[in-house]
């Protein structure tokens, strides 16, 4: 007999289901083409980050694969993270959600006490020889609470006060000790996912609307309180140049760098904008980089890497088992493929210029390690599902608690 046109998903559930009381299959086996796709961009990062990085690295250091070298090893620390904690169950991390949360907030504020001030900011903490971003851990710590709460409530999270009222505080929290770093582009990102989420979530549009609302005149008054932020807006909207002062040079340069590489580029380590003309062009900038040396061919396939773990990410969020993974999914793979859209956007001049860095792709060790825990925890649920299931006969695990076990988690 013929299944109904849904057929295929009742099979699933059907499956799901046969199992013993108490009982799930066992884990089935990854997203590989998700762990190809990240393990593809931190590769060719090395390469981009070497030609981006080499002639400054040989000025300040001394050397030009001084830069290269630390990239490597966070690169290598990236690789450790996501097979480690693809092998954690993602179920694990209800409990300790929160925990992370309240760090992160510890090191926020620790940052604006102790962080060291570059260019008018505090947004690092030295611990030892190395430098922590704070608020990159505080944006995944955000998305793993926000995805335990939303699945704890469940439709208690459209009641304004018992379930959208306490996330709005952690939201607002965060965004605000982000905000007084200072670092517009990473808090708004923060607010911008988190809107996501809870969409997601199914909260009441009117509480989001309500929300949104009173958090907008709040960040435009943030936005034009400063002038180097009122200006850099002014001077986008001007088109590079407001009140005669060009302040997105970097902006500018970047767009040049694409025009030098036309269809195919110039060829790997063949850029000029790096060596004379692009600050950052190793971090913020490196997409430009990209485009220049590999010209549009690499650049769409620097950004088709993304389209695929965007998709790849969401079908993984469609095909969790339980509301827990759903939204951890949809969390962490919103995040990366936002940071990469933006700061392509960015780079292209369609966006001010923000400093948000393309995630696995950029130098920098606090971005590809937390994201590259993120892509972890997403393989973990990827293994979980349905998608790739292993040979009939494997053996059963017992079942994780259900997403209303942990009630009050808030």
């Amino acid at each position: 007999m013929k299944m109904p046109w849904r057929g295929k998903k009742v099979a699933r559930a059907a499956a799901r289901t046969a199992a013993p009381a108490g009982t799930r299959a066992a884990r089935n086996h990854i997203d590989v083409v998700i762990l190809i796709t990240v393990l593809t961009l931190m590769v060719l990062s090395l390469g981009v980050v070497y030609s981006a990085s080499s002639s400054v690295a040989f000025t300040k250091y001394g050397g030009s694969g001084e830069l290269l070298g630390r990239h490597a090893a966070k690169v290598l620390l990236g690789f450790v993270a996501i097979f480690v904690f693809m092998h954690i169950d993602y179920h694990k991390l209800r409990t300790v959600s929160k925990p992370a949360l309240l760090a992160a907030v510890v090191l926020l504020i620790g940052t604006l006490a102790l962080g060291g001030e570059t260019k008018g900011a505090r947004r690092w903490l030295a611990f030892g020889g190395m430098n922590l971003q704070p608020s990159e851990f505080a944006k995944y710590a955000l998305i793993l609470h926000l995805a335990v709460l939303i699945a704890t409530k469940g439709d208690r999270i459209r009641d304004f006060k018992a379930g959208f009222l306490p996330m709005v505080i952690w939201i607002g929290g965060v965004t605000g000790l982000v905000f007084l770093q200072p670092n517009f582009s990473t808090g708004a990102m923060i607010v911008l996912m988190s809107l996501v989420m809870l969409f997601v979530g199914r909260t009441r549009l009117s509480h989001l609307g309500t929300a949104f609302a009173a958090a907008l005149p709040v960040m435009g008054l943030y936005l034009w309180s400063a002038e180097y932020r009122r200006r850099r807006i002014l001077s986008f909207l001007a088109g590079g140049d407001g009140g005669g002062e060009t302040m997105n040079y970097q902006l500018l340069q970047g767009i040049i760098g694409f025009g030098n590489g036309g269809i195919f580029g110039v060829g790997p380590g063949e850029s000029r904008q790096r060596d004379f003309y692009l600050p950052e062009s190793y971090g913020d900038f490196v997409f430009s980089v990209v485009g220049e040396e590999y010209g549009l061919l690499g650049a769409v396939a620097i950004m088709g890497l993304f389209t695929v773990l965007m998709l790849r990410g969401l079908r993984v969020a469609q095909h969790a088992r339980d509301d827990l993974g759903r939204f951890l999914a949809v969390g962490f793979t919103c995040a990366i493929a936002l940071y990469a859209l933006v700061n392509a956007g960015v780079t292209l001049g369609i966006l001010p210029t923000t400093g948000l860095p393309m995630p696995f792709v950029s130098y920098g060790g606090s971005s590809i390690l937390f994201s590259s825990i993120a892509v972890g925890i997403l393989l973990n649920i990827s293994s979980q599902t349905d998608l790739h299931p292993r040979l009939a006969g494997a053996a059963v695990r017992p079942l994780a608690p259900v997403d209303g076990a942990a009630r009050g988690a808030a």
